[in-house]
Protein backbone atom coordinates (compact mmCIF):
# COMPACT_ATOMS: atom_id res chain seq x y z
CA UNK A 1 0.00 0.00 0.00
CA UNK A 2 0.96 3.22 -1.04
CA UNK A 3 1.54 6.31 1.16
CA UNK A 4 2.03 10.00 0.61
CA UNK A 5 6.08 10.79 1.36
CA UNK A 6 6.15 14.63 0.25
CA UNK A 7 5.81 17.46 -1.94
CA UNK A 8 8.35 19.07 -3.65
CA UNK A 9 8.71 21.34 -6.48
CA UNK A 10 5.34 20.34 -8.25
CA UNK A 11 6.41 16.53 -7.64
CA UNK A 12 4.51 13.77 -5.62
CA UNK A 13 6.51 11.56 -3.81
CA UNK A 14 5.08 7.84 -3.30
CA UNK A 15 6.89 5.68 -0.38
CA UNK A 16 5.78 1.86 -1.75
CA UNK A 17 7.48 -1.28 0.15
CA UNK A 18 10.20 0.93 0.94
CA UNK A 19 10.67 2.52 -2.81
CA UNK A 20 10.04 6.10 -3.47
CA UNK A 21 8.31 6.61 -6.39
CA UNK A 22 7.77 10.35 -7.92
CA UNK A 23 5.26 11.38 -9.96
CA UNK A 24 5.67 14.69 -12.04
CA UNK A 25 2.69 17.04 -11.76
CA UNK A 26 2.55 19.58 -14.54
CA UNK A 27 2.83 23.00 -12.59
CA UNK A 28 -0.51 25.35 -12.53
CA UNK A 29 -0.34 28.13 -15.67
CA UNK A 30 -0.39 31.68 -13.08
CA UNK A 31 -2.81 34.39 -14.97
CA UNK A 32 -2.19 37.70 -13.87
CA UNK A 33 -4.99 39.85 -14.24
CA UNK A 34 -4.65 43.52 -14.90
CA UNK A 35 -8.44 45.11 -14.30
CA UNK A 36 -9.07 48.93 -15.69
CA UNK A 37 -12.15 50.48 -13.87
CA UNK A 38 -13.34 49.32 -10.93
CA UNK A 39 -16.93 50.43 -10.60
CA UNK A 40 -20.24 48.54 -10.21
CA UNK A 41 -18.85 45.53 -12.58
CA UNK A 42 -15.28 45.98 -11.80
CA UNK A 43 -16.03 44.88 -8.28
CA UNK A 44 -18.30 42.82 -8.89
CA UNK A 45 -15.27 40.71 -10.88
CA UNK A 46 -13.16 41.77 -7.68
CA UNK A 47 -15.79 39.89 -5.53
CA UNK A 48 -16.25 36.99 -7.68
CA UNK A 49 -12.75 36.13 -8.08
CA UNK A 50 -12.50 35.86 -4.42
CA UNK A 51 -15.58 34.02 -4.27
CA UNK A 52 -14.66 31.47 -7.24
CA UNK A 53 -10.76 32.09 -8.51
CA UNK A 54 -9.93 29.02 -6.96
CA UNK A 55 -12.51 26.87 -8.13
CA UNK A 56 -12.13 28.21 -11.53
CA UNK A 57 -8.75 27.57 -11.42
CA UNK A 58 -9.28 23.85 -10.40
CA UNK A 59 -11.55 23.27 -13.41
CA UNK A 60 -9.21 24.92 -15.77
CA UNK A 61 -5.55 23.96 -14.34
CA UNK A 62 -4.84 27.60 -13.86
CA UNK A 63 -4.15 29.73 -10.99
CA UNK A 64 -5.58 33.32 -11.47
CA UNK A 65 -4.21 36.67 -9.59
CA UNK A 66 -5.14 40.04 -8.97
CA UNK A 67 -1.87 41.37 -10.81
CA UNK A 68 -3.19 45.21 -10.55
CA UNK A 69 -6.05 47.41 -10.94
CA UNK A 70 -6.21 51.01 -12.48
CA UNK A 71 -8.47 53.55 -11.13
CA UNK A 72 -9.31 57.55 -11.67
CA UNK A 73 -9.26 57.81 -8.07
CA UNK A 74 -7.01 55.39 -6.02
CA UNK A 75 -8.43 56.96 -2.84
CA UNK A 76 -12.73 56.40 -3.72
CA UNK A 77 -14.41 53.99 -1.33
CA UNK A 78 -14.88 50.94 -3.35
CA UNK A 79 -17.33 47.61 -2.65
CA UNK A 80 -14.50 45.61 -3.65
CA UNK A 81 -11.53 44.74 -1.08
CA UNK A 82 -8.11 45.99 -2.79
CA UNK A 83 -5.36 46.20 -1.07
CA UNK A 84 -3.49 49.96 -1.36
CA UNK A 85 -0.57 48.37 -3.49
CA UNK A 86 -2.60 46.73 -5.79
CA UNK A 87 -4.45 50.23 -6.84
CA UNK A 88 -2.89 52.98 -9.50
CA UNK A 89 -4.10 55.70 -11.49
CA UNK A 90 -1.50 55.02 -14.29
CA UNK A 91 -3.86 52.35 -16.36
CA UNK A 92 -0.75 52.37 -19.41
CA UNK A 93 1.71 51.39 -16.49
CA UNK A 94 -0.58 48.48 -15.95
CA UNK A 95 -1.28 47.57 -19.42
CA UNK A 96 2.28 47.58 -20.30
CA UNK A 97 3.66 45.53 -17.57
CA UNK A 98 5.41 42.60 -18.41
CA UNK A 99 3.57 40.72 -15.96
CA UNK A 100 0.05 41.26 -17.09
CA UNK A 101 -1.21 38.58 -18.74
CA UNK A 102 -4.89 39.15 -19.50
CA UNK A 103 -6.19 43.16 -19.79
CA UNK A 104 -9.80 43.59 -18.44
CA UNK A 105 -11.65 47.04 -19.53
CA UNK A 106 -14.57 47.79 -17.24
CA UNK A 107 -14.43 51.26 -17.31
CA UNK A 108 -16.58 52.22 -19.82
CA UNK A 109 -17.27 55.58 -22.32
CA UNK A 110 -15.92 55.23 -25.55
CA UNK A 111 -12.59 57.37 -25.64
CA UNK A 112 -10.37 56.31 -22.39
CA UNK A 113 -11.25 52.63 -22.92
CA UNK A 114 -10.70 52.50 -26.90
CA UNK A 115 -6.90 53.36 -26.02
CA UNK A 116 -6.86 50.98 -22.95
CA UNK A 117 -8.01 48.26 -25.05
CA UNK A 118 -5.91 49.29 -28.81
CA UNK A 119 -2.38 49.52 -25.98
CA UNK A 120 -3.30 45.82 -24.61
CA UNK A 121 -4.34 44.62 -28.36
CA UNK A 122 -1.05 46.06 -30.06
CA UNK A 123 0.93 44.64 -27.28
CA UNK A 124 -0.51 41.20 -28.05
CA UNK A 125 -2.39 40.44 -25.14
CA UNK A 126 -5.96 38.98 -24.70
CA UNK A 127 -8.62 41.69 -23.65
CA UNK A 128 -12.03 40.93 -21.76
CA UNK A 129 -14.40 44.15 -22.23
CA UNK A 130 -18.16 44.39 -21.10
CA UNK A 131 -18.08 47.72 -23.08
CA UNK A 132 -21.55 47.95 -25.52
CA UNK A 133 -20.83 51.40 -27.12
CA UNK A 134 -17.31 50.53 -27.81
CA UNK A 135 -17.89 47.24 -29.34
CA UNK A 136 -21.06 49.03 -31.41
CA UNK A 137 -19.07 51.84 -32.43
CA UNK A 138 -15.20 50.75 -32.71
CA UNK A 139 -15.93 47.02 -33.36
CA UNK A 140 -14.02 46.81 -37.05
CA UNK A 141 -11.44 48.69 -36.11
CA UNK A 142 -10.69 46.74 -33.08
CA UNK A 143 -11.09 43.75 -34.56
CA UNK A 144 -8.51 44.25 -36.69
CA UNK A 145 -6.29 45.04 -34.30
CA UNK A 146 -6.35 42.01 -33.01
CA UNK A 147 -5.88 39.84 -36.25
CA UNK A 148 -2.48 41.99 -36.63
CA UNK A 149 -0.96 41.67 -33.62
CA UNK A 150 -2.43 37.81 -32.21
CA UNK A 151 -4.21 38.74 -29.08
CA UNK A 152 -7.74 38.34 -28.83
CA UNK A 153 -10.85 40.30 -27.62
CA UNK A 154 -13.39 38.51 -25.46
CA UNK A 155 -16.76 40.13 -25.24
CA UNK A 156 -19.59 38.16 -23.53
CA UNK A 157 -20.27 40.81 -20.88
CA UNK A 158 -21.70 43.17 -23.80
CA UNK A 159 -24.91 41.80 -24.59
CA UNK A 160 -27.21 40.65 -21.63
CA UNK A 161 -25.38 40.82 -18.93
CA UNK A 162 -25.29 37.09 -17.71
CA UNK A 163 -26.85 35.14 -20.55
CA UNK A 164 -23.91 33.77 -22.66
CA UNK A 165 -25.29 35.00 -25.87
CA UNK A 166 -22.35 35.35 -28.22
CA UNK A 167 -20.99 31.75 -26.96
CA UNK A 168 -24.28 30.47 -28.22
CA UNK A 169 -24.17 32.54 -31.30
CA UNK A 170 -20.53 32.59 -32.15
CA UNK A 171 -20.07 28.56 -31.22
CA UNK A 172 -23.17 27.08 -30.34
CA UNK A 173 -25.17 27.73 -33.06
CA UNK A 174 -22.47 27.79 -35.59
CA UNK A 175 -24.24 25.53 -38.12
CA UNK A 176 -27.31 27.21 -38.51
CA UNK A 177 -28.31 29.85 -40.98
CA UNK A 178 -29.88 32.38 -38.61
CA UNK A 179 -33.24 33.38 -39.91
CA UNK A 180 -34.63 35.43 -36.66
CA UNK A 181 -33.31 36.90 -33.64
CA UNK A 182 -35.87 38.98 -31.02
CA UNK A 183 -34.45 40.42 -27.69
CA UNK A 184 -35.23 42.44 -25.12
CA UNK A 185 -32.27 43.64 -24.01
CA UNK A 186 -32.77 46.70 -21.86
CA UNK A 187 -34.21 45.67 -18.19
CA UNK A 188 -34.51 49.56 -17.47
CA UNK A 189 -37.71 49.85 -20.48
CA UNK A 190 -38.75 46.27 -19.35
CA UNK A 191 -39.17 46.79 -15.49
CA UNK A 192 -41.10 50.04 -16.68
CA UNK A 193 -43.34 48.02 -19.55
CA UNK A 194 -43.79 45.50 -16.93
CA UNK A 195 -44.33 48.27 -14.09
CA UNK A 196 -46.92 50.48 -16.23
CA UNK A 197 -48.84 47.54 -17.14
CA UNK A 198 -49.21 46.71 -13.63
CA UNK A 199 -50.07 49.48 -11.79
CA UNK A 200 -51.73 51.23 -14.01
CA UNK A 201 -49.06 54.35 -13.68
CA UNK A 202 -47.56 56.82 -16.50
CA UNK A 203 -43.91 56.67 -17.91
CA UNK A 204 -42.56 59.35 -16.07
CA UNK A 205 -43.70 57.79 -12.31
CA UNK A 206 -42.32 54.87 -12.87
CA UNK A 207 -39.07 55.77 -14.87
CA UNK A 208 -38.85 58.32 -11.44
CA UNK A 209 -39.16 54.94 -9.07
CA UNK A 210 -36.56 52.78 -11.26
CA UNK A 211 -34.10 55.82 -10.38
CA UNK A 212 -34.76 55.55 -7.00
CA UNK A 213 -33.85 52.19 -6.91
CA UNK A 214 -31.02 52.18 -9.00
CA UNK A 215 -32.46 50.14 -12.27
CA UNK A 216 -32.06 53.80 -14.35
CA UNK A 217 -29.32 56.36 -14.77
CA UNK A 218 -30.27 59.70 -13.52
CA UNK A 219 -29.80 60.77 -17.37
CA UNK A 220 -31.43 57.49 -18.82
CA UNK A 221 -31.91 59.03 -22.64
CA UNK A 222 -29.30 55.58 -23.09
CA UNK A 223 -32.18 53.50 -21.81
CA UNK A 224 -35.47 54.39 -22.70
CA UNK A 225 -34.62 55.66 -26.15
CA UNK A 226 -33.43 52.26 -27.37
CA UNK A 227 -29.57 53.44 -27.92
CA UNK A 228 -28.35 51.07 -25.12
CA UNK A 229 -30.46 48.20 -26.84
CA UNK A 230 -29.36 49.65 -30.32
CA UNK A 231 -25.99 48.82 -29.45
CA UNK A 232 -26.64 45.33 -28.42
CA UNK A 233 -29.15 44.68 -31.18
CA UNK A 234 -26.15 45.48 -33.63
CA UNK A 235 -23.32 43.14 -32.30
CA UNK A 236 -25.79 40.49 -32.57
CA UNK A 237 -27.06 41.35 -36.14
CA UNK A 238 -23.64 41.51 -36.52
CA UNK A 239 -22.85 38.08 -35.26
CA UNK A 240 -25.85 36.10 -36.98
CA UNK A 241 -25.29 37.38 -40.33
CA UNK A 242 -21.51 37.58 -40.90
CA UNK A 243 -21.03 41.88 -41.62
CA UNK A 244 -20.51 44.51 -39.16
CA UNK A 245 -23.40 46.52 -38.82
CA UNK A 246 -22.66 50.55 -37.70
CA UNK A 247 -25.10 51.85 -34.95
CA UNK A 248 -26.62 54.38 -38.28
CA UNK A 249 -27.81 51.42 -39.88
CA UNK A 250 -30.05 50.57 -36.99
CA UNK A 251 -33.77 52.16 -36.76
CA UNK A 252 -34.35 52.83 -33.11
CA UNK A 253 -37.06 54.20 -31.37
CA UNK A 254 -37.65 54.52 -27.15
CA UNK A 255 -40.62 53.86 -25.05
CA UNK A 256 -41.42 57.55 -23.98
CA UNK A 257 -44.45 58.03 -26.15
CA UNK A 258 -46.43 54.75 -24.48
CA UNK A 259 -49.31 55.18 -22.03
CA UNK A 260 -50.91 53.12 -19.29
CA UNK A 261 -54.15 53.46 -22.14
CA UNK A 262 -51.54 51.80 -25.06
CA UNK A 263 -50.86 48.70 -22.21
CA UNK A 264 -54.55 48.19 -21.18
CA UNK A 265 -55.59 48.48 -24.78
CA UNK A 266 -53.26 46.00 -26.26
CA UNK A 267 -53.93 43.52 -23.30
CA UNK A 268 -57.70 43.77 -24.12
CA UNK A 269 -56.78 42.98 -27.54
CA UNK A 270 -54.43 40.04 -26.37
CA UNK A 271 -51.08 41.53 -26.45
CA UNK A 272 -48.24 43.36 -24.46
CA UNK A 273 -45.82 46.10 -25.10
CA UNK A 274 -42.15 45.32 -24.90
CA UNK A 275 -39.34 46.79 -26.84
CA UNK A 276 -37.98 44.64 -28.48
CA UNK A 277 -34.29 44.38 -31.01
CA UNK A 278 -35.33 42.59 -34.20
CA UNK A 279 -33.18 40.72 -36.77
CA UNK A 280 -34.63 39.61 -39.41
CA UNK A 281 -33.04 37.55 -42.87
CA UNK A 282 -35.44 38.52 -45.11
CA UNK A 283 -33.90 37.47 -48.96
CA UNK A 284 -30.97 39.02 -49.52
CA UNK A 285 -30.86 41.72 -46.92
CA UNK A 286 -31.08 41.97 -43.19
CA UNK A 287 -33.96 43.98 -41.52
CA UNK A 288 -32.61 44.99 -38.23
CA UNK A 289 -34.66 47.85 -35.84
CA UNK A 290 -34.97 48.60 -32.06
CA UNK A 291 -38.51 49.51 -30.96
CA UNK A 292 -41.87 49.08 -29.14
CA UNK A 293 -43.57 46.22 -30.15
CA UNK A 294 -47.30 44.45 -29.44
CA UNK A 295 -45.94 41.24 -28.52
CA UNK A 296 -48.80 38.40 -28.43
CA UNK A 297 -50.00 37.63 -24.57
CA UNK A 298 -49.05 33.67 -25.79
CA UNK A 299 -45.99 34.11 -27.09
CA UNK A 300 -42.75 33.56 -24.43
CA UNK A 301 -41.11 36.72 -24.87
CA UNK A 302 -44.80 38.13 -23.48
CA UNK A 303 -44.08 37.13 -19.63
CA UNK A 304 -40.04 38.36 -19.84
CA UNK A 305 -40.95 40.56 -16.79
CA UNK A 306 -38.98 43.43 -14.86
CA UNK A 307 -35.27 43.73 -15.46
CA UNK A 308 -35.11 40.27 -16.69
CA UNK A 309 -33.81 39.75 -20.49
CA UNK A 310 -34.12 37.31 -23.36
CA UNK A 311 -32.99 36.46 -26.66
CA UNK A 312 -35.08 34.08 -29.26
CA UNK A 313 -33.17 33.18 -31.65
CA UNK A 314 -34.27 30.88 -34.56
CA UNK A 315 -31.96 28.61 -36.86
CA UNK A 316 -32.33 26.77 -40.13
CA UNK A 317 -31.42 23.39 -38.31
CA UNK A 318 -32.08 24.12 -34.47
CA UNK A 319 -35.34 26.05 -35.04
CA UNK A 320 -36.11 28.69 -32.10
CA UNK A 321 -34.48 28.37 -28.85
CA UNK A 322 -34.86 30.94 -26.22
CA UNK A 323 -31.86 32.71 -23.96
CA UNK A 324 -33.12 34.39 -20.76
CA UNK A 325 -31.88 35.69 -17.41
CA UNK A 326 -30.53 38.65 -15.59
CA UNK A 327 -28.98 41.36 -18.15
CA UNK A 328 -27.82 43.38 -16.34
CA UNK A 329 -26.04 44.20 -12.78
CA UNK A 330 -23.06 43.68 -10.76
CA UNK A 331 -23.23 39.73 -10.46
CA UNK A 332 -24.75 39.02 -13.92
CA UNK A 333 -21.70 41.21 -15.84
CA UNK A 334 -19.54 40.04 -13.56
CA UNK A 335 -20.70 36.01 -14.54
CA UNK A 336 -20.05 37.24 -18.10
CA UNK A 337 -16.63 38.45 -17.63
CA UNK A 338 -15.30 35.89 -15.41
CA UNK A 339 -16.29 33.49 -18.28
CA UNK A 340 -14.71 35.06 -20.32
CA UNK A 341 -11.94 35.33 -18.41
CA UNK A 342 -11.90 31.38 -18.30
CA UNK A 343 -11.47 31.17 -21.94
CA UNK A 344 -8.91 33.42 -22.25
CA UNK A 345 -6.92 31.44 -19.50
CA UNK A 346 -7.10 28.32 -21.18
CA UNK A 347 -6.05 30.23 -24.86
CA UNK A 348 -3.45 31.11 -22.60
CA UNK A 349 -2.43 27.86 -21.17
CA UNK A 350 -2.69 26.03 -24.73
CA UNK A 351 -1.46 28.54 -26.32
CA UNK A 352 -3.95 28.66 -29.09
CA UNK A 353 -5.08 32.94 -29.17
CA UNK A 354 -7.13 32.45 -32.21
CA UNK A 355 -8.83 29.80 -31.49
CA UNK A 356 -12.39 31.42 -31.49
CA UNK A 357 -12.10 35.09 -33.47
CA UNK A 358 -13.64 37.58 -31.92
CA UNK A 359 -15.78 38.40 -35.18
CA UNK A 360 -15.05 36.61 -38.70
CA UNK A 361 -16.73 38.50 -41.99
CA UNK A 362 -18.28 35.67 -43.81
CA UNK A 363 -21.08 37.74 -45.74
CA UNK A 364 -19.34 39.94 -47.92
CA UNK A 365 -22.51 40.67 -49.66
CA UNK A 366 -24.12 41.67 -46.66
CA UNK A 367 -26.99 44.73 -46.63
CA UNK A 368 -28.76 46.10 -44.26
CA UNK A 369 -32.90 46.42 -45.50
CA UNK A 370 -34.10 50.40 -45.03
CA UNK A 371 -36.84 50.36 -42.44
CA UNK A 372 -38.81 52.17 -45.17
CA UNK A 373 -39.34 48.89 -46.46
CA UNK A 374 -40.00 47.20 -43.38
CA UNK A 375 -43.77 45.14 -43.33
CA UNK A 376 -45.61 44.76 -40.75
CA UNK A 377 -49.23 44.78 -38.79
CA UNK A 378 -49.88 48.22 -36.87
CA UNK A 379 -51.86 49.45 -33.70
CA UNK A 380 -53.14 52.95 -33.93
CA UNK A 381 -54.18 54.74 -31.60
CA UNK A 382 -56.16 58.43 -31.93
CA UNK A 383 -57.66 61.28 -29.95
CA UNK A 384 -60.69 62.34 -31.84
CA UNK A 385 -63.35 64.36 -31.58
CA UNK A 386 -66.64 61.86 -30.91
CA UNK A 387 -68.63 63.13 -34.18
CA UNK A 388 -70.30 61.64 -36.72
CA UNK A 389 -68.35 60.95 -40.22
CA UNK A 390 -64.49 60.49 -38.34
CA UNK A 391 -64.08 57.15 -38.68
CA UNK A 392 -65.17 57.34 -42.44
CA UNK A 393 -62.51 60.30 -43.12
CA UNK A 394 -60.03 58.08 -41.27
CA UNK A 395 -60.75 55.04 -43.48
CA UNK A 396 -60.89 56.62 -46.93
CA UNK A 397 -57.06 57.89 -45.61
CA UNK A 398 -55.93 54.51 -45.50
CA UNK A 399 -57.94 53.14 -48.08
CA UNK A 400 -56.21 55.39 -50.30
CA UNK A 401 -53.18 54.24 -49.11
CA UNK A 402 -54.00 50.75 -49.22
CA UNK A 403 -54.23 50.10 -45.57
CA UNK A 404 -56.54 47.32 -44.54
CA UNK A 405 -58.18 47.83 -41.30
CA UNK A 406 -58.47 44.44 -38.79
CA UNK A 407 -60.39 46.04 -35.85
CA UNK A 408 -61.80 49.29 -34.84
CA UNK A 409 -62.35 49.72 -30.80
CA UNK A 410 -64.03 52.60 -29.53
CA UNK A 411 -64.13 52.27 -25.47
CA UNK A 412 -67.36 53.57 -23.32
CA UNK A 413 -66.59 55.60 -20.54
CA UNK A 414 -64.28 58.23 -21.78
CA UNK A 415 -65.98 61.47 -22.25
CA UNK A 416 -64.61 64.76 -23.04
CA UNK A 417 -63.69 66.67 -26.23
CA UNK A 418 -61.91 64.08 -27.35
CA UNK A 419 -62.18 59.88 -27.12
CA UNK A 420 -59.60 57.39 -27.81
CA UNK A 421 -59.80 55.59 -30.95
CA UNK A 422 -57.80 52.17 -31.53
CA UNK A 423 -57.27 50.41 -35.28
CA UNK A 424 -55.47 47.19 -35.32
CA UNK A 425 -54.39 47.42 -39.17
CA UNK A 426 -52.98 45.16 -41.78
CA UNK A 427 -49.64 44.66 -42.76
CA UNK A 428 -48.13 47.30 -44.66
CA UNK A 429 -44.78 49.00 -44.98
CA UNK A 430 -43.62 51.69 -42.50
CA UNK A 431 -42.63 54.43 -45.00
CA UNK A 432 -46.73 53.88 -46.16
CA UNK A 433 -47.48 53.88 -42.55
CA UNK A 434 -46.34 56.77 -41.54
CA UNK A 435 -47.06 58.84 -44.99
CA UNK A 436 -50.54 57.93 -43.66
CA UNK A 437 -50.24 59.05 -40.42
CA UNK A 438 -49.06 62.47 -41.54
CA UNK A 439 -52.82 62.86 -43.38
CA UNK A 440 -54.74 61.66 -41.02
CA UNK A 441 -52.81 63.76 -38.28
CA UNK A 442 -54.11 66.93 -40.36
CA UNK A 443 -58.12 66.28 -40.13
CA UNK A 444 -59.56 68.46 -38.00
CA UNK A 445 -61.16 65.79 -35.94
CA UNK A 446 -57.98 64.85 -34.60
CA UNK A 447 -56.87 66.19 -31.55
CA UNK A 448 -53.15 64.91 -30.34
CA UNK A 449 -50.22 63.35 -32.01
CA UNK A 450 -51.50 59.64 -33.43
CA UNK A 451 -49.78 57.00 -31.53
CA UNK A 452 -48.54 54.13 -33.89
CA UNK A 453 -46.82 50.91 -32.83
CA UNK A 454 -45.51 48.21 -34.75
CA UNK A 455 -46.76 44.13 -34.00
CA UNK A 456 -44.90 41.67 -34.29
CA UNK A 457 -46.04 37.99 -35.29
CA UNK A 458 -42.90 36.45 -35.01
CA UNK A 459 -43.08 34.74 -38.26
Amino acid sequence: MARLAGWVDGKIKLSRLGFAVTLCVPEMRKVNIGLVGCGTVGSGVVKGLARNGALMGSRLGVRFSLGGVAVRNPRKARAARLSRGQVTSDWESLVRDPKIDVVMELMGGTTTARKVVAEALKLGKPVITANKALISAHGESIFRLVEKNGGNLYYEASVAGGIPIIKSLREGLSGNRIQRLYGILNGTCNYILTQMEAEGRDFEDVLADAQQMGYAEAEPSLDVDGFDAQHKTGILASLAHGFWVKPSQIFVEGIRHITPLDIQFARRLGYCIKLLGIVKKLGGKVQIAVHPALVPETHVLANVSDVFNAILVRGDIVGDTLHYGQGAGADATASAVLSDLADAALDLKNGSMGRVPPFVPHEQDGAVLPMDKAVSPFYLRLSVIDRPGTLAKIAAILGEMKIGICSVTQPEGHVGESVPLILMLHDASDLVMRQALRKIARLSAIKAKPTMIRVETFE
